[in-house]
């Protein structure tokens, strides 16, 4: 049956060059015999040695200490075994981030689903996009409260970004949610400056076009589209969900 397999990691910070992973988590998600997304009880979490001590400040995001991993396998050892399989997709909650890590090399070539980016374009009146803030907002059946629970952490994390992408599955199909992911953010919000909490279509076009050349790229991205829109460009809807990937 198709599969979706919903990664997270904890790690020591958040440049590969310069830090590891010290948890690998995973939750995945399938087709039923009706062709519905499901939430499976295929999941997990293991431990993994980053290689290098953990720092203080991260330490007290996920409460993972060098004691805890000392003998730990590395996670380039470890991973291999996670990542691999017949799945349809990979998918995380702002994937780019597992991305670093999870390469080709380990994860083999399937494609990324970045829930965040997602809930972006399926859910824009969310008061914000972050996994526990969906998760409080939605509140996705069937979700068990203590598995879901410590937060950040692995385990628990995949486990919630999974019912976020089970509901995703039943809104629009995979190829869908995988065009999304490989575009830039669509921010339903301004998030900065003297229209912040506006919507885009509130934006005067000299403020647009400045926009248009900010730094960050979701930004960018989606003051163009607000640009186009204005324009007269169609830009596509979502196709009917469906149970498979064709």
């Amino acid at each position: 049956m198709p599969t979706v397999r919903v990664i997270d990691l904890e790690t020591t910070g958040g440049q590969p060059w310069a830090h590891g992973v010290c948890e690998i988590g995973w939750q995945d998600v399938a087709t039923d015999a009706a062709g519905d997304w499901q939430v499976t009880d295929e999941r997990g979490a293991i431990l993994t040695n980053p290689g290098r001590p953990i720092p203080p400040v991260t330490a007290a995001v996920h409460h993972i200490i060098d004691s805890d991993v000392v003998d730990a396998p590395l996670f380039r050892d470890a991973a291999p075994a996670i990542l691999r399989g017949d799945f349809v997709a990979f998918a995380a909650h702002r994937a780019s981030f597992e991305q670093r890590w999870c390469t080709p090399e380990l994860a083999g070539g399937s494609p990324w689903i970045c829930t965040w980016k997602c809930a972006l374009r399926l859910w824009p009146n969310a008061p914000s996009f972050s996994n526990q803030v969906l998760r409080y907002w939605r509140m996705p059946a069937g979700l068990d409260r203590d598995l879901g629970l410590p937060v950040h952490r692995a385990g628990p994390d995949a486990y919630v970004t999974a019912h976020h992408l089970r509901d995703m599955l039943a809104e629009a199909p995979v190829e869908q949610l995988l065009t999304w992911s490989a575009e830039p953010g669509l921010l339903p919000r301004v998030y900065s400056g003297p229209y912040k909490g506006k919507a885009w279509s509130e934006v005067d076009d000299a403020s647009l076009a400045a926009f248009i050349a900010d730094r960050d790229e979701d930004v960018r991205f989606t003051a163009a589209a607000e640009r186009d829109r204005r324009a007269g460009v169609v830009v596509a809807k979502p196709a009917a969900a469906q149970g498979v990937l064709l």
